[in-house]
């Protein structure tokens, strides 16, 4: 390879696998010598990309993070991907990631050679992105449970579905019908929860390491979605008559409440196995506005007892 200015976008390439290469190796690679490979990484350095090298006989290159972001090169199937997944997130559920979307989707579409170009536009006109008209997620919070959920590494942080601050160890990040939920172990609880990271403020990450607990289920997705291989351990029945339509309940008791259905024009049956909290369940019948009768759930019974007694001693007593 004696074109210099295709060696250094050969080496770039290979640099850019996460993963550590000899000089000895991108020499015989790029068909050089090793002293050839010293000099390109020191031009590419010059040209702003983190170089690290590593001493020693298992020692090497590997392109790092640096204070600013390089370009990037990226093949022909990588930048379709790119492209369909950035059409996508234009229509996410995270806050402010829209417009930056389109930013950067216009940007790589302009570079594209003419056949990706029409690949993309093929799949993105097959490709229906409803509008999304529900809670949003703030960014920065994701990346920081994300980058909690990679370190393994306990959080922090105030939940407003639940009962003020929570201590967790994240396992999981799952996108469900256009939301986003944590799954983690609350250590004060002892329990495993899924909290809907849109009702997550101020995540701080402890700096505290964790050994991930078994999953009791195949995966975090799987304990998301319901798909539980311990089913009875921490669930809890529910049968609720509501004095309300199904119109008016629906989409206030959680993403899956269970079976709503319509008894009347003015009431309805609630029925379901659920694995949240009976408080918070409590707490969004409650917020109906409107009466309602608990049936054969002790754990449900015992949480609206909990708020009644709390109620009770809150209020003036009588002279």
């Amino acid at each position: 390879m004696n074109d210099t200015r295709a060696r250094l976008l050969r080496l770039l390439s290979l640099l850019q696998t996460p993963r550590e290469f000899s000089g000895s190796e991108l020499a015989e690679r790029l068909g050089v010598t090793d002293r050839t490979v010293r000099r390109d990484i020191d031009r590419l350095r010059e040209l702003g990309y983190p170089v690290q090298a590593t001493m020693g006989a298992t020692g090497g290159y590997r392109l790092v993070a640096g204070a600013a972001m390089p370009p990037l090169l990226v093949d022909d199937d990588e930048a379709v991907a790119l492209a369909v997944g950035l059409r996508a997130a234009a229509g996410s559920a995270v806050a402010g990631i829209e417009e930056a979307s389109v930013r950067a989707l216009a940007k790589l579409e302009q570079i594209l050679p003419a056949k990706l170009r029409r690949r993309v536009r093929v799949l993105g006109a097959a490709t229906a992105t409803p509008a999304h008209d529900g809670p949003t997620v703030d960014p920065e919070v994701l990346s920081t449970l994300a980058a909690a959920v990679t370190n393994r590494e306990r959080i922090r942080f105030v939940y407003s579905g639940g009962s003020g601050r929570r201590h967790v160890e994240p396992v999981g990040l799952v996108p469900i019908r256009r939301r986003w939920y944590l799954l983690g172990h609350d250590l004060d609880r002892t329990d495993w929860r899924v909290f809907r990271v849109d009702r997550i403020e101020r995540p701080q990450p402890t700096g505290a390491r964790f050994t991930p607990r078994p999953l009791p289920a195949d995966s975090p997705a799987d304990y998301v979605a319901g798909r539980r291989t311990d089913w009875g351990a921490s669930a809890y029945r529910v049968h609720v008559t509501i004095s309300a339509s199904v119109s008016r309940v629906a989409g206030r008791l959680g993403d899956d409440p269970g079976e709503l259905t319509s008894l009347d024009d003015g009431s309805c049956r609630l029925t379901a196995t659920r694995d949240d909290s009976p408080e918070w369940l409590a707490h969004r019948l409650l917020a109906l506005g409107v009466p309602f009768r608990v049936h054969a759930s002790p754990e449900l019974t015992e949480q609206l007892r909990a708020i009644s007694s709390r109620i009770e001693s809150a209020l003036p007593r009588e002279s």
